[in-house]
């Protein structure tokens, strides 16, 4: 007869996503995984499997619990750049006030590493692909209902956007980085019109 999990593995994942995004990958060793989740190593290893195979799950899991929000927030009915700049607005206000400056945890990923981990470059790059289109397919609406002039490029003004959340996130890691993200945030917010 099979032993059942003396833990539950969703809450585990859950808690161990708050302690990598906290540290990063590097900085998160399995001891302090057993420490803080409260299992052993042996538990660990059988349920995620090794330190990168749990990692990418915790991103995993952050990415399904973020990235459908964004799609949600800006593909509403009726007028879209209204809620265009409420994600300008969202993401620079989430950034100025964390407190504990975690930052966005695909992006620490990113910078720590996507240049060397195949599989969190491609769940990195999965998360902005989703933004971008969520973008893209939001602005066209707004240029189809007249809120972008007809010459607007949606696909470019998407990915500019894109790039602006993540140097949001980058900076707001930093003390202080409020003004100067409501400050990007003005001029970002005016490429709309």
């Amino acid at each position: 007869m099979a032993r059942r999990k003396a833990f539950d593995p969703d809450a585990v994942l859950q808690r161990a996503l708050e302690l990598f995004w906290e540290r990063g990958y590097e900085a998160t060793s399995m001891s302090d995984l057993v420490e803080h989740l409260g299992i052993a190593r042996a538990s660990i290893y059988a349920t995620f499997g090794s330190k990168q195979d749990f990692f990418a799950l915790a991103l995993r899991r952050y990415l399904d619990d973020t990235d459908p929000k964004i799609m949600t927030e800006v593909s509403q009915p009726g007028p879209v750049l209204p809620a265009v700049r409420a994600l300008v607005d969202r993401y620079v206000t989430e950034s100025a006030e964390d407190e504990r400056q975690l930052g966005c945890m695909v992006v620490n990923s990113a910078v720590e590493l996507a240049g060397r981990e195949d599989r969190v470059a491609r769940l990195v790059e999965a998360s902005w692909a989703h933004l971008e289109t969520a973008l893209t397919s939001a602005l066209l609406r707004a240029r189809a209902q007249g809120e972008l002039p007809p010459e607007a490029d949606p696909r470019a003004l998407a990915r500019f956007l894109l790039v602006f959340f993540q140097g949001v996130r980058v900076l707001g890691r930093a003390p202080d980085a409020g003004l100067r993200l409501r400050d990007a945030a003005r001029v970002a917010v005016s490429v709309l019109g």
